[in-house]
């Protein structure tokens, strides 16, 4: 997974953060999403994209729940065939900005949850009295 510069390999942890953050932070349990990541993972291996020929109709429900939260999308390619008719190919990939973002959202809502500052520190005590 390629990413402002950086490239690293998307791992089933990184998918299943992606997935727990995206769908569901409370409510999907760890194994669930842990699950999914592996399954969706096994159809990529090591390509950026995947014929949407090969997924079954449980496969594909699961494709589109992923699609709703930005972490896959689709594309297609038209190409026209020797008796002069147009076929179309139907691909998925994955949104890899989208699936950074989900990762880190974790790390983002921690550090906005640790920083215990606040505007109304930055107020002088001076201006917390009221006028007689």
């Amino acid at each position: 997974m390629c990413f402002d510069g950086k490239c690293t390999t998307l791992t089933v942890e990184d998918l299943s953060l992606a997935i727990k953050n995206g769908i569901d932070r409370d409510g999907m349990p760890d194994e669930q999403a842990r699950s999914m990541a592996q399954h969706v993972l096994n159809f990529f291996g090591y390509s950026e994209r995947i014929i949407d020929n090969i997924l079954e109709p449980e496969d594909r429900d699961a494709f589109y729940q992923l699609e709703d939260t930005g972490i896959l999308t689709t594309e297609r390619e038209e190409t026209t065939l020797y008796d002069g008719r147009e076929w179309r190919i139907h691909y998925w990939l994955f949104r890899k900005q989208r699936i950074f973002q989900l990762i880190n959202a974790n790390n983002l809502m921690g550090a906005m949850l640790d920083d215990s500052s606040s505007v109304y520190d930055e107020i002088p005590d001076d201006h917390w009295q009221r006028a007689k």
